[in-house]
């Protein structure tokens, strides 16, 4: 992948610059060669030092190839990188800064200061976090070999994001309300016989039962009442796309946020193993709605991209997906923050008809603070599980 690359220089010729013009006029001064060769060589110094840093910056070519653009969280990658320039005027070995992740500084490795050779860097990493990144070359420094002229090169990637994807992992089967498990009720519909949706002719095999006595004896032919099967209940998973609470260490929200989005993709991937639809609603600056019928891997990828940008608390984002609830057989909320207006709502909700679960993001299940919330999500009916975040 080529990139284009913005510059910026830096000179430090201040002390150089004052030497070589001291000398200068001493040597006009007095007619002194001593004088008037140091000040030859010193202004010598400062334009090839010039030249030879110009020459690289102007041929600087860097490309950056990544082995894999797509891995789960918990696989390694490699980033080749190449670098390129040209000149004859010898300079100090370039350093290449070269970013990996979010949870990783930047790395900076030296060249051997070889002009008109590609020189290939291979930089191996560990994909830990979910989410989209840019892995590669954040910036070139070249600079002359006594550091009065540096320019640095920060490349912009043209393309080439790698997307790490959450690591599913297995969780129980979803119930749903009672009376909406719908094979029973397509059983239930098959027996009724007094709310068909359509009638046809009679066919080989159809049951004597079904048949329409009165519409038959009208028409002259047998006809048979027929049924639509209904729609299976719909599953309702709500993450909370809000940004994870605040904690001490960086890489303990992003494991947070691995969590979420782990789990997330747990419960779609177990309901796409059923036959019971399932929607899963991401909010946020790129608001989508997920289907199970978009299939695993693109359900997955979706949640990769998830920012947790959602500017209203999750319990609003909760209240206003009350609406819903009349359709739905289960509900699934996944979050890594409890709170009384939170329990309010999901109480509510399960008063409403369908079944609740809540995963709870914690690395301290036992919370104290957490357990009379928890003790009252439990006796309104709702099923808790506790998710604690593993780092890979």
């Amino acid at each position: 992948m080529n990139m284009q690359t913005k510059e910026h220089i830096r000179c430090r010729i201040a002390l150089p610059v004052i030497i070589a013009a001291a000398l200068t006029v001493a040597a006009l001064s007095t007619g002194s060669t001593v004088f008037l060769a140091g000040a030859l060589l010193v202004w010598m110094l400062l334009l090839t030092g010039f030249l030879g840093v110009w020459w690289a910056s102007r041929t600087l070519t860097v490309t950056s190839l990544l082995t894999d653009t797509t891995v789960q969280r918990g696989e390694d990658v490699a980033l080749e990188i190449g670098v390129q320039y040209s000149g004859v005027i010898p300079i100090a070995p370039p350093s290449v800064e070269i970013t990996a992740g979010p949870d990783r500084p930047a790395q900076t490795l030296k060249l051997t200061g070889m002009p008109g050779r590609e020189q290939r860097l291979t930089l191996h990493f560990h994909a830990a976090h979910v989410g989209v990144t840019s892995p590669g070359v954040k910036r070139v420094v070249i600079t002359d070999l006594l550091g009065m002229f540096t320019v640095e090169k920060a490349p912009k990637v043209q393309g080439g994001e790698l997307i790490v994807l959450p690591l599913p992992f297995d969780v129980g089967a979803l119930t749903y309300a009672a009376g909406d498990s719908g094979s029973e009720s397509m059983a239930r519909a098959a027996e009724d016989v007094t709310s068909p949706s359509d009638v046809r002719a009679y066919q080989q095999g159809d049951a004597m039962k079904r048949i329409h006595w009165k519409l038959s004896m009208r028409k002259q032919e047998l006809m048979v009442r027929h049924f639509e099967a209904p729609v299976m209940p719909d599953a309702l998973v709500l993450l909370d796309c809000s940004k994870p609470p605040k904690t001490n260490d960086d890489n303990a929200q992003l494991d947070l946020r691995d969590a979420l989005l782990e789990t997330a993709a747990s419960v779609m991937q177990q309901n796409i193993q059923t036959d019971h639809p399932a929607k899963l609603p991401i909010h946020g600056d790129h608001p989508i709605e997920l289907d199970r019928g978009m299939g695993l891997p693109v359900i997955s990828e979706a949640l990769a991209r998830v920012d947790f940008s959602a500017p209203d608390k999750f319990d609003r984002m909760l209240q206003l997906e009350m609406r819903r609830m009349r359709k739905v057989g289960c509900t699934v909320v996944i979050s890594a923050r409890l709170n009384s207006r939170m329990v309010d709502v999901m109480t509510a909700m399960r008063r409403m008809g369908p079944t609740m679960r809540l995963y709870l993001i914690t690395f301290d299940p036992d919370d104290p603070a957490k357990l009379p919330l928890i003790s009252k999500l439990q006796s309104a009916g709702i099923e808790v599980c506790y998710v604690t975040p593993i780092r890979l």
